[in-house]
């Protein structure tokens, strides 16, 4: 388990919710096999 998980994150406030998302989606934009994974994990396709 991962401490800094956004899911166990105790935000004092909205810009530090929105500094956290904002992160993590960073984080995704250079893993697009999380996306794809999530993806085909839920049956749908993304077409080029």
């Amino acid at each position: 388990m991962v401490k800094r998980d956004i899911g166990n994150l105790a935000a004092a406030d909205l810009s530090q919710i929105t500094r956290a998302v904002n992160r993590r989606l960073k984080m995704l934009r250079y893993r697009p096999e999380a996306v794809n994974g999530c993806l085909t994990g839920a049956g749908l396709v993304l077409e080029a």
